[in-house]
């Protein structure tokens, strides 16, 4: 597995390794010993999600769970294109509302590793793109949030007419964002 930091300290690139014959491939998706073994010692996952976007230009996000059910995740694309970003919210912290993006698809098969004091959005850019993730605490609709996906900065897709929910629609912008995360607090608990 190919480990690789991103432009944001705590976000990670995985690239598991496929092994192909003429039936297709293999590939291991996670493995907490080859991980550890190369240094990142990732949570203990509790949750895994799958969802389906059937139209192109479908955006997801920017979501969040504020603790105490915060949830760090593990994404990738499991079938067609999606563009995943990340965007620091926690208070203190020196990246706080810079965002990275990564194009995740089935067939570049890289992962995102996101921890929990960051917000998580995407869009598809094919029809029928799947996403799943692993989490690191179960759904709490009391601690759900999300911040508005044009309020950040990022330098998304170009789609004339983005496909939202009307939650992810009417999602407070960052600027009105009081973010329920610590910095210091949060890297006080790391190992």
């Amino acid at each position: 597995m190919q480990i690789e930091e991103t432009a944001l300290p705590g976000v990670y690139r995985l690239t598991p390794a496929r092994h192909g014959d003429a039936r297709g491939f293999f590939a291991e998706s996670w493995n907490r010993r080859t991980l550890a073994k190369a240094g990142l010692h990732l949570p203990e996952f509790v949750q895994d999600n799958h969802s389906l976007s059937a139209q192109a230009g479908t955006i997801r996000g920017l979501h969040f769970q504020s603790p105490p059910h915060a949830q760090g995740k593990l994404v990738r694309c499991g079938r067609g294109r999606l563009f995943d970003v990340a965007v620091d919210v926690r208070k203190g912290s020196p990246t706080y509302g810079q965002w990275i993006g990564e194009e995740l698809s089935f067939n570049n098969g890289q992962q995102l590793w996101i921890p929990a004091g960051f917000l998580h959005g995407f869009m598809t850019l094919e029809p029928d793109t799947e996403i799943v993730y692993k989490c690191t605490d179960h759904y709490a609709p009391e601690c759900d949030g999300a911040v508005l996906w044009s309020s950040c900065g990022i330098d998304w897709p170009d789609v004339a007419d983005p496909l939202l929910s009307d939650k992810d629609a009417a999602a407070q912008p960052l600027d009105q964002f009081d973010s329920p995360f610590d910095y210091e607090a949060q890297m006080g608990r790391q190992p």
